[in-house]
């Protein structure tokens, strides 16, 4: 770090320069460099004929002066992204973060970049730091920026135009690209944690195994659509198919490489690779063999098996030398220690079993998980035993003295499998939880969770060189992961556990959310940064609401309490008691006088929000009451239950009206149309139906989720209904005709909410993923060129020819333009990409990995 540059001007006095500029100028500006074709930026504001620009003789002064100054900083020299910055930038983006006028400077550096090679360190930390501060960049234009030597970690450039950008040694990860126009882009020396996504088994991926030499980018996987699969990693494609009859558990490449084990059944298959024909056929087992290991040397195979023993084979002449037995049931991995001297094997009767290879005799046992032991994975240098159970936990075990070093704890559910890396530095474990998570082998604490398979994480494995970390899922796919990258991924505001509840404030301006972790969070909805957290509720939180003025944010949880807080402030202003039990729903009155809730005690009782009373009791459901709702002049309430029944009540008679019948399973969630004259309610039963809300008939029944209906909401024109749900998807009605308009496919688990913005424009959701996803729902008109597109391209958009070479398409609609995670993950959902280059510091091409993730690759 050149500390005398920092010392000899301080960097914000700098930046506090530009707060003097009218902000007109700096599209004005931009709109000129581009025009004239200028390449030294300040040397042209420097000249006699441009001092008379039409952006005022001041303006250009002092704009001058700023890049006169910043050009010559440690902020145009340094990479401000790195650690050895941290405080001086956390003291800077204190200062800086809500000053609009320095912000937009900074905007100005980014943009620079395109014309001014001269400013593309301190326009890359300008953009840096934009991202840091959650500064709303969608639907910009970046086109041409060039960006050098810094992280982007979790930017925001949904459907912005980054046409001729050039990115070089940029940190990608977890950024949003969705309806993106990245044509003609030249990114190179990219760091991203997610490589690619491998596609091509029509089952659950069994295991993943890297071929041993580092060298060769080559990687097999089996599966229980009886095949496998040799990939190369770099291109993403399928090298070869080994086709079987039966379900592959397990496959293990020899040392030298020549040689592919695997296991179907009771019998294990020895392959060669350069051949591609089948050696030898090993019969011993008499019972399903679970898994297959190659002992360093290559000479001996060791197979597990369902029939409680162990079998070594001789590989060259496919006889069993030994067979090992002392399991009470199945025997679900084995692993051999890089010495070759000891075999480690685990069971399902939750022991762990050391064995001498030579003499066949077993030297300890191990016991410390109270649950099935599913994976057993030796360090590098054979010290440490790593080991994965059923009772969600990994156990470090030192190989000398038999005795637990360590258990980590993080999973959620059963871990399926365990991998040391190279170095023996991290662990790396999959889980039923649908989660990977890193290890810190010397201290157990975890060092990074990855949260993007959709289903269980059945392997892991990483590369000889450590670099790379691939995992294989249930969800049928591989995905291969950048493990430094993936080390340096920064964790982000947001839930820890599901996110049960999403409202938008009346202005729009404001998202509210609750969830499991007990949190109430409200969010900024341009930037996706939390303005307030509150804290209050002692159990999970089921709901929160605004009322109809804004300033009060009502929630309930499972302590049967229904509170009251101030928007503004995040204080709590009541609290209000009265049900004997959970309560399952709340809804302000349109006036916002009166506050409604059900309950698990199957009543629903009306609060007067000034006094914090109970003004009534309405009794009828003979069950929990899950819903309630007001119709939109507050005459009505309907409220939705347990017992099947949706029931409508008379506000000022305090009298039951009408209870409709029609869903087979609980009444999940009920909603009125904007203008009152129909209710939606959806069901356990999988289905939405419609109502008219005068005379209680049944008007429609939606049919489409293939789960659970949790959430409907009407949009505020009232031609939509949005619906999320136990199926992951969100899902798009008209109205008038009852046809599903679209599925928006992006949770990795369970939509539990759904609710639109006051102007229609965007659907938020929240999910038991942990994330929030704020979804563009209004379809736009984007004019695009024709010239250098190839013919069967124009066939994907529909589109309509304008005159001078143009064609009209509807722009990616309906994709998420904010996901608010604590993990970011890599969106680029109808991103365009045409031409360019985007590979990654390893020579990897990243453009199947975007495809992959619902680019369209022109």
């Amino acid at each position: 770090m050149n500390c005398n540059k920092l010392q000899n001007e301080d960097l914000y006095q700098i930046l506090v320069i530009s707060k003097d500029v009218d902000q007109v100028v700096f599209p004005i500006l931009i709109k000129i460099f581009k025009r004239e074709k200028i390449q030294n930026s300040l040397e042209f504001l420097q000249q006699d004929q441009n001092q008379k620009l039409n952006v005022g003789k001041n303006n250009i002064e002092r704009i001058k002066d700023v890049l006169n100054k910043v050009k010559d900083h440690d902020f145009n020299e340094q990479n401000y992204s790195l650690d050895e910055y941290k405080e001086i930038k956390q003291v800077l983006i204190s200062k800086i973060s809500n000053d609009k006028k320095i912000i937009e400077f900074l905007k100005l550096l980014a943009q620079l970049t395109a014309f001014d090679e001269r400013y593309i360190q301190c326009g890359s930390n300008s953009l840096h730091l934009l991202v840091q501060m959650k500064v709303d960049l969608k639907e910009q234009c970046f086109e041409n920026i060039r960006i050098r030597n810094t992280s982007l970690i979790g930017a925001n450039f949904a459907r912005c135009d980054m046409s001729e950008s050039e990115f070089e040694n940029v940190i990608i990860s977890g950024i949003n690209l969705n309806g993106a126009k990245l044509f003609n882009c030249k990114w190179r020396i990219l760091r991203i944690d997610e490589l690619g996504i491998l596609i091509g088994h029509s089952g659950a991926v069994n295991q993943i195994t890297f071929f041993p030499h580092g060298g060769v980018n080559l990687l097999v996987s089996c599966s229980n659509d009886y095949s496998l699969c040799l990939w190369n990693v770099k291109t993403g494609k399928i090298q070869s198919v080994i086709l079987m009859d039966e379900e592959v558990e397990s496959a293990c490449f020899s040392p030298n490489g020549i040689t592919l084990a695997f296991c179907k059944c009771e019998y294990i298959y020895l392959w060669n690779l350069k051949t591609g024909k089948q050696i030898s056929k090993l019969i011993g087992h008499l019972d399903k063999i679970r898994n297959v290991c190659f002992s360093p040397k290559g000479t001996t195979l060791a197979s597990g098996s369902d029939d409680n023993s162990i079998r070594l084979w001789d590989v060259k002449t496919g006889q069993q030398k030994v067979k090992l037995d002392g399991h009470s049931s199945c025997v679900k991995s084995v692993c051999f220690s890089p010495d070759g001297s000891t075999l480690a094997s685990c069971s399902y009767d939750r022991s762990i079993r050391l064995w001498d290879v030579k003499t066949g005799y077993q030297q300890v046992k191990l016991y410390g998980h109270n649950e099935r032991i599913q994976s057993v994975c030796f360090s590098p240098d054979s010290s440490l035993l790593a080991s994965g159970s059923n009772d969600k936990s990994i156990c470090l075990w030192d190989v000398q003295t038999g005795q637990q070093k360590v258990k980590l704890n993080g999973h959620s559910e059963r871990i399926w499998s365990v991998c040391f890396s190279s170095d023996g530095t991290t662990l790396a474990s999959g889980s039923q939880d649908k989660s990977i998570r890193l290890w810190d082998v010397n201290t157990g604490q975890q060092k990074a969770k990855l949260d993007v398979h959709k289903n269980w994480v059945m392997s892991v494995c990483f590369s000889p060189d450590g670099l790379t970390l691939a995992s294989g899922s249930s969800d049928k796919s591989i995905r291969l992961w950048d493990v430094m990258t993936v080390l340096q991924k920064a964790i982000f505001d947001g839930h820890s556990s599901c996110v049960k509840s999403v409202c938008f404030s009346p202005d729009g301006s404001t998202l509210a959310s609750s969830g499991y972790d007990k949190s109430i969070y409200l969010w900024d909805v341009t930037r996706g940064q939390y303005k307030v957290k509150i804290i209050g509720h002692s159990e999970q939180i089921c709901l929160v609401c605004f009322s109809p003025d804004g300033t009060i944010l009502t929630s309930y949880s499972n302590d049967k309490s229904i509170y009251l807080w101030d928007v503004m402030t995040g204080q709590q202003k009541a609290k209000l008691d009265g049900h004997s039990s959970i309560v399952k729903s709340v809804c302000f009155s349109p006036d916002g006088f009166t506050l409604v809730s059900g309950s698990n005690d199957r009543s629903i009782r009306l609060f007067d929000i000034k006094t914090g009373q109970y003004k009534a009791k309405f009794d009828g459901h003979s069950s929990c009451v899950k819903s309630v709702c007001f119709s939109p002049d507050g005459s009505t309430l309907a409220s939705g239950g347990y017992d099947k029944s949706i029931r409508l009540w008379d506000i000022k008679k305090g009298q039951q009206k009408a209870q409709l019948y029609a869903h087979s399973h609980y009444v999940m969630s009920v909603c009125f149309s904007p203008d009152g004259t129909i209710l939606a309610s959806c069901s356990d039963d999988k289905s939405i139906r419609i109502w008219d809300a005068k005379t209680g008939q049944q008007k429609a029944k939606l049919d489409g989720h293939s789960s659970v209906v949790y959430s409907i909401c009407y949009s505020p024109d009232g031609t939509t209904l949005a619906s999320g749900g136990g199926d992951f998807s969100i899902r798009l009605w008209d109205v008038k005709t009852g046809q599903q308009k679209a599925k928006l496919d992006g949770h990795s688990n369970t939509v539990y909410s759904v609710n639109y913005s006051p102007d229609g424009t965007t659907l938020a959701s929240g999910s038991n993923d942990k994330s929030i996803r704020l979804w563009a729902v209004k379809i736009e008109q984007q004019i695009l060129s024709l010239d250098n597109l190839p013919k069967d391209t124009l066939a994907q958009f529909s589109p309509l020819i304008l005159n001078n070479n143009l064609f009209q398409v509807n722009a990616p609609s309906n994709i998420t333009i904010l996901r608010i995670s604590k993990h970011p993950i890599l969106q680029a959902q109808d991103a365009l990409i045409l031409k360019g280059n985007f590979v990654n510091y390893q020579g990897v091409n990243l453009r199947s990995l975007f495809k992959s993730l619902g680019s369209c690759i022109l």
